[in-house]
Formats: C-alpha cells, structure tokens, sequence
C-alpha cells in the first residue's frame, strides 16, 4: 500500500516536470540549428577527407559565425580545395541578374574559380578532372526561378556524367517547409529559371530538392543534414543571420516579396524596391489595394502606394508563417489585369519569359479569359496536390507538432495510458 501511494506521488510530481522539460525544449525561443557545412567539419567529415574536392558556392555559404566554406575547406589540411564553382551573380554575389560572369583564378588560394554563369551552366570535364567529390553549399530562397537550385540541379547532371560523387550541405528554406503553391512546371517549359517539375514555391531545402532532382538524375548524391532544423521554421525562427544571397535580395522582406511582387515578367507589371512593391501604368493604387486587401490573403495588408506613373502597393507582411508568397503573387497578377487589361506574352516558337516563369502557358491563358484570383488557383490545385504527394519521397525533415505528438506518447507511456 505503501508503495503504491509513493509511486502515485511520484508520478504527480513527475508528470509536470517531465512536461515542463519536453516543452522548454520543444518550444526554445532561439532553436540550435546546425548547417550542413558545420556537420561536415565534424561527423560527416569521412565524406571528404582526403579528396581534391570542388566547391559550388558563393558569398552565402557561410557558418553561423560567418566563417566561410572556402576558408573552412582551404584551412582544412586533410583535403585539397582545387576548384571553385560560382552561380549566378558570380562568387562574391555582386553581378546583376541575367550578367555574364567570367571565369578567373582565385587571389589567395591560386585555384580556379568557374564560372557557371558564363560561357557554360553545367560544369565541363575539363572543370572536373582535378576533382574527386563536388560540394554544394549556396542559400536558397524557395522560389523555383531562383537559379541557384537551377545550378544544383546542372551540378547533379555533370557529376552523374563525369562519375564524381556530390554532397549538399543542406541550409534552411527561408519561407520555411510548408508553404507548397503555384502552377508545377510542365516539361516543354523547363529552362534555367524552372529547371524540374516545380510548383512556384516548393517548400524544400536544398537537400530535399537534390534528393527530388535525383529521381531523374541517378547521381552519386549525399545530403549532410541540417540539425534542429523543423519544416514549420521559417528563417527567422533558425537564429541565423541573413547573407545577402543576390543584389536584389538584400533581407528578408525581399526573400519574403520575390513570388508576390515579381511574376510579371513582360507584362509591364513591375516589382519595385528589391520585391517589397508591385505595380504598373494604369492602375488606380487605392482600387488595387482594395481589391488585395479584400481577398482575405493571409499575413499580409496592402498600402496604395504610386510610384511615378505607376500605381501599385506596398506590401506590409505581418505574419510571415501565415503569409504565402505564390499565392500573393498570382492574386496580384490577376487583380492588376482586371484593372489596366495588360497585354499577356505569349510563347511561339520560342518560350517567352513569362510562361518560364510560370511554368505553363495556362496562367496566361487564364488571365486572357478573365478569369478571377480563385478561379486560377482552382485550375492549378489538382497539379499541385499531385506534386505535395510525390514530394513527400523526398523530404527529410519533420515538423514540430510531429515532434510534440511523440513527445506526448512518451508522456502516455510514462504514465501508462499508452499502450505499446
């Protein structure tokens, strides 16, 4: 008798504690996020150490201390760094969008940097035959035009054809691991700025999308995870500081902006302040605020904002979990067809820029028809349901609530409510 009454004392007094302790941890203010490029310094070393190893990377791939990759590498005396591979806006991330960026030797290092923004994409032999294991290590922002997943993807391709093993350094996905939207990709639209069968905003990390694009690919592909790291996290939960990952994409508002404010390529609908305002001729600024802020778009207010002949908005995002960047940009692009009947491009012989964009000649297509913001959405969701189930293949990370739910079967066992 004795002894059950101290056992139940015991699990009164313990249950509380045992929750307070899973909560604290579940729910840090600052949760400790390891990079893939911190875990190959220590127990996914054996993936490099003594290789001539090529690095894809540029100003972004960074420690969370800010000491970069190059150095980690070229300090690091157990492998040889032979060769850098740079993206677009070249290794130092200052060149402009769309610029040639030439190949050059390194300064300090006396390596070769290759440019794969150049007179190539895809790395050549000839830039591999140094090389025994390519390393990628670049931030992403989530949005498939963005071309450095595009580069990934090449990088995977060359390594597959010239027999190199390739390790991703996985880093966050800054509009975080459950925002999936937009028209998928469709194959005769596939190109530099959409380079696999993506929706808009894919909701991956770079190691999910290299795990995604060697379905296709079948390269000799090793994913050094991140840890702490939950698909719920948006950047600004990880602790991390923001590295200018490209001129236009300065913090994090632009990350945020790039879908919302910049699908309107050669419609004459314009973003404008690094992505945080979209607008164009013809639009009466207060008539499209209204529309904006009346559809119900989470996370986010529109302010009427005119600049020069343009009418536009600015967009103010006040719960960036909640707001859905793809999602923004589509409304945006239909409400400013109803209001100024903008001329939609139109692919030919050639595909045009829009329709990259896009990924399809649909939206387009729908524009032209008239149709409303929720009418589009309607026409691309059976694709993108599609898309989210085959994904799941592919992801490496959970979430948090998932997290809690096992979290409260142990609590279950403890006090033997579960049953095994």
């Amino acid at each position: 008798m004795i002894k059950k009454i101290f056992m139940g004392i015991c699990s009164v007094l313990a249950i509380p504690a045992l929750i307070l302790f899973f909560k604290f941890a579940t729910h840090a203010e600052t949760p400790a996020i390891k990079l893939g490029n911190e875990l190959l310094q220590g127990k996914y070393h054996y993936l490099v150490e003594g290789k001539r190893i090529g690095l894809i990377t540029n100003q972004s791939g960074v420690t969370s201390q800010g000491i970069s990759t190059i150095d980690m590498l070229a300090n690091d005396q157990s492998v040889r760094l032979t060769a850098l591979y740079a993206p677009e806006h070249g290794l130092d991330g200052t060149a402009k969008a769309g610029e040639y960026v030439e190949s050059y030797v390194h300064g300090k290092l006396g390596i070769p940097v290759y440019s794969l923004y150049g007179k190539t994409r895809m790395p050549t032999g000839e830039m591999l035959q140094d090389v025994d294991v390519l390393v990628f290590d670049v931030q992403d922002i989530g949005a498939r035009s963005y071309t450095y997943i595009s580069t990934l993807n090449y990088c995977m391709a060359a390594a597959k054809k010239y027999g190199k093993r390739i390790v991703v350094l996985d880093r966050p996905n800054p509009l975080g691991g459950e925002i999936v939207e937009g028209p998928v990709l469709e194959d005769p639209y596939l190109s530099f700025v959409g380079v696999d069968n993506l929706p808009m905003a894919h909701g991956m990390t770079a190691g999910e999308l290299a795990n995604f694009f060697n379905r296709k690919i079948g390269a000799d592909l090793t994913v050094v995870p991140m840890e702490g790291y939950t698909r719920d996290m948006i950047y600004q939960d990880t602790g991390l500081p923001w590295v200018q990952t490209s001129p236009n994409i300065p913090d994090l508002d632009s990350v945020f902006g790039y879908m919302a404010t910049g699908l309107g390529e050669g419609t004459g609908i314009v973003q404008g302040d690094k992505f945080k305002w979209i607008g164009g001729k013809g639009i009466d600024s207060r008539k499209y605020a209204g529309l904006l802020n009346g559809a119900g778009l989470p996370g986010v207010t529109f302010i009427p904002e005119t600049r020069g002949d343009a009418g536009g908005v600015r967009l103010k995002i006040e719960d960036y979990h909640a707001f859905n960047p793809a999602k923004t940009g589509i409304y945006a692009l239909a409400f400013a067809h109803s209001l100024n009947s903008f001329k939609v491009p139109k692919s030919d012989k050639t595909v045009v820029m829009f329709d990259k964009i896009m990924g399809t000649g649909k939206i387009g297509e729908y524009l032209e028809q008239g149709l409303d913001p929720e009418q589009i959405e309607a026409r691309y969701a059976p694709g993108l349901n599609r898309f989210k189930e085959e994904r799941k293949k592919y992801l490496i990370y959970g979430n948090d609530s998932e997290r809690e739910s096992r979290i409260g079967q142990w609590i279950d066992i403890f006090t033997g409510t579960f049953k095994l």
